[in-house]
């Protein structure tokens, strides 16, 4: 605790040198997936499967085939023994997402070195009819990197090469393998940083956050992947290589094509190459862990971190007093920054930025006037690293307070931001006791992160749930996927987004480029539109 009352007092002392006035300050998450079954007899699970917030069965396309010994030979044939993977325990690591929510039955993982082997994956299971599901770090959300029935696993773990770096122009040219944190780490090395940052960082691979585009943790400073991949190579379901790896900041030669590979999860080609811009490094780094009492002051110094301290701000993350004592309950060594009062939301900002003594003014003239203006309660600004790293544990850590804390239902929502806590209100009156209703995210780009936690998996429960939360979402124009992705958990509810005649192209380009179906079947599309040729 004595750490933050040293970081308290300094941001006291540091306000009060600009003006003589102070800032004062079983296990738990899986849901079943089980066989429907009839009054007679029942139904093969192979064809058909129940997943906990899926509203309707899933059945197994039945034009695929089922994988047999000739097709393991091949691939031994084509991969080496080593890397086509038959072992009952690692299959059921890759069958399950981290979760424990959503479980295939897979019997065959493998594990392609290249592009190139990819390729002929692709090429043969293609002329088999074998479904296949692409996998990265299998850190998804909505069921979208893990097998639904038998199909087979391809994960690119051992592509993880970076390729190409240039220092003038910031362009990183690496595989899909590559781990998140990996390329972070040595960006920082070469003085610059990844435009991505995300909780799961440790274990997600560039690959997939480009085939979900990922948001994260600095999107409000840097934007969507849309805009900082300048190019990708991907393979098609029949085996040929799409060469788009482009590292041109400008290139207006005809439709640009990586787009709909950008956020198709794995449906239309599986990405085998990135090149990303990556913006340099800034010496100084600030950040604060503010309170404020209401969701409206929440609104206004967002709207006032925007003005006031624009081309610095970096991030603008929100937590509500449900999600900070959820942290502090279950997470080992966490401490409040704030501790002298409990206070109904929290936000912390970060500032970027490369001339310290100005930034650091800015920002501290900014919560000088959000204090005498009523917006913030108290705060705390960052002394060190390690303090910068505390506060940023907090609002990373939630995820993990919530899973440890036991069954959680999970929905990541793009509202417009005036409207977004009113939806995490709303469910309060609808489940009352029976449920805690979490809000917390990026309120710098109106993604809120809405978790209901309860003692069980109830069915009672969800049915208070969805469709609400769909229905709530597209009555305000939003997103029933911000950065998560549909996989499987959200393919049927599509529509609550984009309309009838946007999804049936979406199914149209789908059919052009994998006529077949085989790549990540049941996910992204309702199924109604997947046809069964």
């Amino acid at each position: 605790m004595d750490k933050y009352k040293v970081t308290h007092r300094l941001l006291k002392q540091s306000i009060k040198s600009l003006v003589n006035r102070q800032l004062t300050s079983n296990n738990p998450i899986y849901r079943s997936i089980s066989a429907l079954t009839l009054g007679n007899g029942g139904r093969n699970p192979q064809l058909y499967r129940s997943f906990g917030s899926l509203a309707t069965k899933v059945e197994r396309n039945p034009s695929f085939s089922s994988l047999n010994s000739d097709d393991v030979s091949y691939f031994k044939g084509v991969l080496g023994e080593s890397n086509v993977v038959q072992d009952e325990d690692r299959l059921e690591t890759a069958n399950i997402d981290w979760m424990h929510k959503y479980k295939g039955s897979s019997k065959l993982l493998l594990l392609p070195r290249n592009t190139e082997e990819v390729s002929k994956i692709l090429k043969y299971c293609n002329s088999r009819r074998l479904a296949v599901v692409p996998q990265g770090g299998n850190t998804g959300l909505v069921g979208g990197s893990v097998p639904v029935f038998d199909e087979v696993i391809i994960n690119a773990g051992s592509m993880n090469k970076i390729i190409a770096f240039d220092k003038v122009s910031g362009i990183l040219v690496c595989e899909a393998g590559c781990i998140l944190e990996n390329l972070i780490s040595y960006l920082d090395n070469q003085g610059f940083i990844m435009p991505l940052d995300l909780g799961a960082k440790g274990s997600c691979q560039i690959g997939g956050n480009v085939s979900t585009n990922a948001g994260g943790l600095r999107f409000v400073r840097y934007g969507s992947l849309h805009g900082n991949v300048l190019g990708l190579e991907a393979v098609l379901a029949n085996g040929d290589v799409l060469d788009m790896l482009g590292t041109l900041r400008k290139d207006n030669t005809g439709y640009d094509l990586k787009h709909l590979f950008i956020g198709s999860e794995g449906s239309l080609g599986i990405v085998t190459k990135v090149s990303i811009l990556t913006p340099p490094k800034l010496s100084s780094v600030n950040i604060a862990f503010l309170a404020c009492e209401d969701y409206l002051s929440c609104q206004k110094l967002l709207s006032e971190a925007k003005r006031k301290l624009g081309e610095i701000l970096s991030a603008f993350e929100f937590l509500d007093s449900h999600a900070m004592d959820l942290v502090l309950n279950h997470l080992e060594g966490v401490r409040n920054p704030l501790p002298s009062a409990v206070h109904n939301f929290y936000v912390l900002i970060e500032t970027t930025g490369s001339d310290e003594s100005y930034d650091k003014e800015k920002l501290e003239a900014f919560l000088l006037h959000s204090m005498e203006s009523g917006l913030i309660s108290d705060g705390a600004l960052a002394q060190d690293i390690n303090q910068a790293s505390s506060f940023w544990r907090i609002r990373e850590g939630v995820p993990e307070a919530l899973m440890r804390a036991g069954p959680v239902y999970k929905y990541d929502l793009s509202i417009p931001v005036e409207k977004m806590y009113s939806l995490v209100e709303e469910m309060r009156l609808r489940l009352g006791q029976s449920a805690n209703v979490v809000g917390y995210g990026h309120l710098g780009d109106g993604n809120l992160h809405l978790n209901v936690s309860a003692p069980r998996y109830d069915d009672t429960i969800l049915a208070q749930i969805e469709p609400y939360v769909y229905e709530w979402t597209s009555k305000h124009r939003g997103s029933i996927s911000a950065e998560h992705g549909l996989g499987l958990m959200k393919a049927n509810e599509i529509f609550y987004s984009k309309s009838h005649e946007t999804v049936q192209l979406m199914a149209s380009i789908k059919k052009l480029l994998d006529p077949n179906g085989i790549l990540n079947p049941y996910k992204v599309l309702p199924h109604s539109l997947c046809s069964y040729s």
